[in-house]
């Protein structure tokens, strides 16, 4: 079986789905499924992708990928995507289109439509009320009505990564199959972490501090501002406790949030490491004593999966998916998007090992039970079957 997997970017500016979509190429050429992804050169804000051949088929960990190049900030456009569609959807078995608002997405969409070929959606969260209404409400709301619910209504299948953001789409009225597989990842990585050694080397302050990590994009939607003022609450009461926050993204917003931090009183006990990859982003969950997502809306997590799998005690917001299911197996802490409930549920898992303990086993458990690259890849593959067949 042949699918294409088109993406607006598999940048690492872009987060979760950039690392998504590799894992699900790997689960599924174990089973026989040859994926080939098509996107754009885009990597970050006024960026393109470097060392790639646009235009042609380029080999990545068994995943081969298409790169065109991107016309425009504003929804990644892309005519020569756009135009490759047109004339090559025809040679797949089924398009796997990621994320919705975007032009990429509704390029393959209408133009696996007017092939014939039966394609699958994966909304990346967009559709739930937050993205709707918090990010760009008045296009969004237009888009959505003349161009995105047609392309959603001719889907064969929609792909959720959890049951929070099927019940958050539902009302919508999609008639088209409805499915929830969660992303898996390879997590042979995080069974033996490399020393925290690593991560102190290049950032000394953390190398007898108490790490309260953060790991995951500079975005508005990430409650990072929560998070500081939080931390700003117990950080008087602990000295010897730093939070640590690695992730790339806007610039502007991470200079906003580094003035909160000064005017909070806590620049000196937070640490700013960027973006992180490679063993450096390992040696980032060796160093924490614990891991913090406090987001408005997260339709899964992969950033929370690796602090689970990492073993680490993890502590999140109710609007996160991943969380929210793990709360089920007592494998993660919710808290309220309030600063004061973020430091009282900081405070109380410091003052506690067999809680930290309790946790960081339970969430260990859980992803290697769960979310596993060859469970993905079962659920994937039998998707792809039942629209094919139908």
């Amino acid at each position: 079986m042949r699918v294409l997997h088109v993406i607006p970017s598999l940048s690492p500016s872009s987060g979760g789905p950039s690392f998504a979509l590799p894992a699900m190429a790997k689960a599924l050429s174990a089973i026989d499924v040859q994926v080939t992804a098509a996107t754009t050169d885009d990597d970050g804000r006024g960026k393109h992708l470097k060392d790639v051949i646009l235009g042609k088929v380029n080999p990545q960990d068994g995943l081969g990928v298409i790169y065109f190049r991107k016309q425009t900030e504003f929804y990644k456009a892309s005519l020569p995507l756009r135009n490759w569609l047109r004339c090559h959807v025809r040679d797949y078995d089924a398009v796997h289109v990621h994320a919705v608002f975007s032009f990429a997405s509704l390029a393959a969409g209408n133009a696996a439509a007017a092939a014939g070929v039966p394609y699958i959606v994966r909304p990346l969260g967009v559709l739930n009320r937050w993205g709707m209404e918090n990010r760009r409400r008045l296009v969004k709301s237009l888009s959505f009505r003349f161009f995105d619910l047609p392309m959603l209504r001719k889907a064969s299948a929609m792909h959720y990564t959890s049951r929070m953001e099927l019940e958050d789409a539902a009302r919508f009225g999609l008639k088209n199959l409805q499915r929830v597989i969660p992303i898996g990842m390879d997590l042979t990585p995080f069974d033996a972490l490399p020393p925290r050694e690593v991560f102190s080397s290049r950032f000394p302050e953390t190398a007898n501090t108490r790490n309260v990590l953060f790991l995951s994009r500079i975005d508005e939607k990430k409650g990072i501002d929560l998070l500081l003022d939080g931390f700003a609450r117990i950080a008087p009461a602990r000295p010897d406790t730093r939070l640590v926050i690695c992730g790339g993204g806007d610039p502007m917003l991470t200079e906003k949030l580094q003035s909160q931090a000064a005017s909070l009183g806590i620049a000196d006990r937070v640490t700013w490491a960027g973006q992180v990859t490679g063993e450096l982003r390992l040696a980032a969950f060796s160093s924490a004593e614990m891991y913090v997502l406090p987001s408005h809306s997260e339709n899964f997590g992969i950033a929370l999966l690796e602090a689970m799998a990492a073993g680490l005690p993890c502590l999140s917001s109710d609007q996160v998916a991943l969380a929210v299911d793990a709360v089920r197996d007592k494998a993660v802490l919710l808290t309220a998007r309030e600063p004061a409930a973020i430091a009282a549920k900081l405070d109380a898992l410091l003052d506690s090992s067999e809680e930290r303990h309790r946790l960081g086993q339970s969430a260990r458990i859980l992803s290697r039970s769960e979310y596993s690259l060859p469970a993905m890849g079962k659920a994937l593959h039998g998707l792809y079957r039942e629209i094919v067949k139908n």
